[in-house]
């Protein structure tokens, strides 16, 4: 498998982690996603969030965690940022790098361009 898109996980302005999505062909349905805290933050930061303890462990999904897709808005909005960012609208992992800096609340994503 190869990295598709990545995205810098932010929590209250510090560098927390990383997530990556990995894909095997284009289809969307064998993709992997991992996320990983940055390594000096587990010693100083708090979790993102209940389902992510502060580990050195790589979580590993074979979908987009529930956790992440609850950050990207839904309804009107989700079909207006589609539009406006040329994505399709089910594809919540784009729209999470596209729209994650302006997420309410103490996370933000930042894109990772990765040559391919």
């Amino acid at each position: 498998m190869k990295i598709s898109r990545q995205g810098l996980i932010y929590c209250n302005g510090y560098l927390a982690g990383s997530i990556t999505e990995y894909c095997s062909d284009l289809t969307a349905e064998n993709n992997l996603y991992l996320f990983e805290y940055n390594e000096e933050y587990i010693s100083t930061g708090d979790p993102i969030g209940h389902a992510f303890p502060l580990t050195q462990k790589r979580y590993e999904f074979d979908f987009l965690p529930p956790f992440f897709e609850n950050m990207i808005s839904e309804g009107w909005i989700r079909t207006h940022q589609s539009q406006i960012e040329r994505l399709d609208k089910q594809d919540s992992f784009g729209l999470l790098l596209a729209n994650g800096k302006d997420i309410i609340g103490a996370l933000s994503v930042e894109p990772v361009y990765v040559n391919l």
